[in-house]
């Protein structure tokens, strides 16, 4: 019996197909995601501690644009014309059973861990090597204090407003969730969802220390189960399709995850945001159509300690706090914010934050919740400090903005060495921040001595992606990798007593950035601080009696520099993103291929590393 085929996924559309047969175009069909398990000398990194291999090539599939997303043909390769904002790959890693908590020393024993099965082993390449730093008494090997010189938890943001309270009573025990079943619903902004057929069962039967990750990759988000030893790795367990958004960022909030509930947030190209709970497949639009900024969202994450509220960034240059469960409305600035702030040149560059509304506003009845003018260019990226005080924020200006959000007040201004700032995140004990931007450098900044520590030269174009390793982390010493659109990755080792300093800087006395010194806002009248500010833009917050110091570009003739520990090309494609695991190292490209490293099983090389960046490239 003759039966006809199944009907295109997508009507056949001269605009969506990549050839034709015979006159008859051929339709871009959607694939799966695929699983490989390459092996050869290629795919290992060699480092100090051992050999990293690749376990696994996850490769996410791409869906076709949608037939009502037509884009008109750009005939010409060199136009201006702005095209619509694309993020690559990025994943939020989620463990829902509950982690030893990593102690301050941030190099943990692993060989107890049923993920892992790792050997313990020492942040030391050699046994002579020495654990102090040659700047650091041991006798100072204590966490430091936090940031700000207190100690103890931080304050809710907005905590000082009544109206911000967390409601009290039988509904307060309750864990929220959206409304609207995405599955179910019949909005045009969702195209189709898919979940796994098998779900519930999957569910049920993984090992709660394994992993979760959701994925973007062009207008599909998709919810993943990476464990180890997963025979159905490749299957997603819900994959979302939406009609013309592409989602460009996405967070998990660590406090509310369970084994039956998840708050994941996702920012999109059209502005909207996405509050979605994958267990029960309910989801909830904010800044619906863009009604309080109509602006693409780079960045987006929840404020540490928080159920509800949240951060993102707009490409024109605002950050924004959400409440997920207040509705929305148009928004104007108040007319009782604060002054218009400062403008550098012709540029019309923003160099201080400009409060459109407060968090201790009395108007708290819709989002948001508080408005922040940063800059007039887009913001890249932003990180929370680990003690969840301070805010550190990279735009396309080529500023790094400290910022103390607890009380809106902007502390400390960096520049890169040219171009923008891609990337940013905290050292484990807070005392240092990464940035990778487009002068092809990562650079380390001491947070409390407020100046550039070191920059570090090796990639071959634009950084994308900064990350710490805390397994490998202690109270002096620092593994950090980066990886770039060069489709390099890159490992670090940071010790204060290995910076090389350049001759011209010898004359030029500093102290030690590995002292535990806490950033305080009073300016002090030492001589070493009084010649590194002499070179800086103070400028007084009389309403706070702050400072507001505005560091200049420091030359890399008077700065130190710090070579990688190992370089090398890992993907044909751009690099977007990385991540540290327990037992993993985690990579991501523009191209949707997830690849994820296992780290040494061998123990402890003890063969000494050298620090030349030519030895350790391949």
């Amino acid at each position: 019996m003759f039966v006809l085929p199944p009907p295109p996924r997508y009507p056949i559309n001269h605009a969506y197909t990549t050839s034709t047969t015979g006159g008859v175009a051929i339709p871009i069909m959607e694939t799966n995601n695929t699983v490989k398990h390459p092996s050869g000398p290629e795919y290992q990194l060699a480092v100090g501690e051992g050999t990293y291999v690749l376990r696994d090539d996850f490769h996410l599939a791409t869906p076709p644009p949608h037939p009502s997303e037509a884009p008109p043909p750009n005939l010409n390769p060199l136009a201006t014309t702005p095209a619509p904002p694309t993020s690559g790959i990025k994943l939020s890693i989620v463990i829902i059973s509950p982690r030893k908590v990593t102690p301050h020393l941030y190099s943990v024993n692993t060989k107890t861990s049923e993920r892992s099965n790792l050997a313990t082993y020492s942040i030391k390449e050699s046994e002579k090597e020495s654990r102090e730093s040659h700047e650091t008494s041991g006798d100072e090997a204590q966490f430091p204090p936090y940031p700000n010189g207190t100690s103890g938890k931080a304050p809710a943001f907005g905590a000082e407003n009544t109206l911000l309270a967390p409601t009290t009573g039988k509904d307060a025990l309750k864990r929220k969730k959206p409304k609207n079943n995405i599955i179910k619903s019949n909005s045009s902004y969702v195209s189709r969802v898919i979940p796994h057929e098998a779900m519930a069962k999957r569910l049920q039967e993984r090992n709660p220390e394994g992993l979760f990750a959701f994925a973007n990759i062009n207008r599909a988000f998709q919810w993943l189960d990476l464990t180890t030893n997963n025979m159905f790795k490749a299957e997603h367990l819900t994959k979302i399709l939406f009609t013309k958004a592409h989602v460009l960022c996405h967070d998990v909030n660590d406090l509310t995850k369970s084994t039956s509930h998840l708050d994941v947030i996702m920012g999109t190209s059209t502005a909207d945001i996405i509050w979605y709970e994958p267990h029960s497949q309910k989801y909830a639009r904010l800044n619906k159509n863009g009604v309080i900024n109509a602006s693409p969202i780079s960045n987006i994450r929840w404020i540490p300690g928080s159920e509800n509220l949240f951060v993102a960034s707009h490409t024109d240059g605002t950050l924004l706090v959400y409440d997920k469960e207040r509705e929305d409305a148009a928004f104007s600035p108040e007319e009782n914010g604060t002054s218009t702030p400062e403008k550098n040149g012709d540029a019309g560059e923003v160099r201080h934050i400009h409060i459109n509304k407060s968090v201790n506003s009395k108007n708290q009845k819709s989002n948001p919740v508080a408005s922040w003018k940063i800059s007039n260019q887009r913001i890249n990226a932003f990180a929370f400090s680990p003690d969840s005080r301070h805010l550190a924020v990279v735009s396309e200006d080529g500023s790094l903005r400290v910022i103390d959000y607890l009380r809106e007040v902007l502390v400390d201004l960096y520049t890169s060495y040219y171009g923008g700032l891609m990337c940013v995140c905290w050292s484990p004990d807070g005392k240092y921040v990464l940035t990778g931007g487009q002068d092809d450098l990562v650079t380390i900044w001491s947070l409390a001595e407020r100046q550039i520590v070191a920059r570090c030269p090796g990639h071959h174009s634009w950084v994308t992606a900064v990350a710490f390793d805390p397994w490998r982390c202690d109270e002096r010493n620092y593994r950090f990798g980066s990886v770039g659109e060069d489709c390099r990755l890159l490992l670090w080792d940071f010790n204060v007593g290995m910076l090389h300093r350049p001759k011209a800087a010898s004359v030029r006395q500093r102290g030690s950035v590995s002292s535990h010194l806490p950033l305080t806002r009073n300016r002090t009248e030492s001589q070493a601080t009084a010649r590194i500010r002499s070179n800086s833009s103070l400028t007084t917050n009389s309403a706070e009696g702050e400072e507001t110091i505005e560091h200049a570009v420091e030359s890399r003739t008077r700065t130190a520099e710090l070579p990688p520990v190992m370089s090398k090309l890992v993907d044909p494609d751009p690099l977007s993103w990385i991540g540290f695991e327990e037992d993993c190292i985690i990579t991501s490209c523009d191209e949707g291929h997830i690849r994820t490293w296992d780290r040494p099983r061998e123990g402890v090389n003890n063969s000494q590393v050298t620090l030349s960046a030519a030895g350790s490239s391949t």
